[in-house]
């Protein structure tokens, strides 16, 4: 039996978009990633891609920030970022672990 996955946390429709395009962003940034990516032309099509994301996160911030959301509220995104599977989506942003006597 598969177990069933965490429950999102209520969210404003602002905080949705945010972290929708944050992930959107961190995906399409890991794509690029000079020490994961396997192909130049996939890398810089992620690249091009970024900036509608990076337009998209912003206007949702904008949008929070006009609707008086002036707080982060850190801890529920970070609950809803695991629920939408965050730390798998953000992993391609960091180094490869070493696979050998690699020094540099």
């Amino acid at each position: 039996m598969i177990p069933e996955p965490p429950r999102l946390p209520a969210l404003t429709w602002a905080e949705g978009a945010y972290l929708d395009s944050y992930l959107q962003a961190a995906d399409r940034l890991g794509r690029a990633n000079p020490a994961r990516a396997e192909r130049t032309y996939e890398a810089l099509r992620s690249a091009q891609a970024l900036v509608g994301s990076a337009i998209a996160l912003r206007d949702a911030l904008t949008r929070m920030h006009c609707n008086g959301e002036s707080d982060v509220h850190s801890a529920t995104l970070a609950r809803a970022l695991r629920a939408l599977d965050g730390e798998r989506r953000t992993n391609r942003l960091t180094l490869p672990p070493l696979s050998g006597p690699e020094r540099i």
